[in-house]
């Protein structure tokens, strides 16, 4: 569904995370809220980032809790790739439907040379 999501370009959709969750990108401040959530993704569509390909490589289950580790590919208009990197999500079940509760990621790709 992220996914899917991420392709149409719908950050509403993207932003189902829970009421209080948080994302905790690189270089940034955490972002809490679902106002700040979709904004920020909505932002990463507006800079190019037209697909996001995740391959999940383990999810460990705790009651209402789910962790998950991964990797990311981030990939722009022509299908070019502008990032690639690992994630770590925490998920919680409400109501019957797991939702987003905490998101960090990091790039894979080597610092730009200085």
């Amino acid at each position: 569904m992220f996914e899917a999501s991420f392709g149409r370009g719908d950050a509403v959709a993207i932003a189902a995370y829970t009421p209080d969750g948080s994302l905790l990108p690189t270089g940034m401040e955490p972002i809490q809220g679902a106002a700040g959530v979709q904004a920020f993704w909505q932002g990463a569509i507006d800079m190019g980032i037209k697909q996001l390909k995740l391959k999940s490589r383990e999810v460990e289950e705790l009651q209402d809790t789910a962790i998950e580790l991964g990797t990311y590919t981030l990939l722009g208009s022509d299908g070019q790739q502008i990032d690639q990197g690992k994630y770590l999500v925490v998920w919680k079940e409400q109501n019957g439907q797991w939702r987003l509760h905490q998101d960090i990621w990091n790039t894979s790709l080597p610092a730009p040379a200085q």
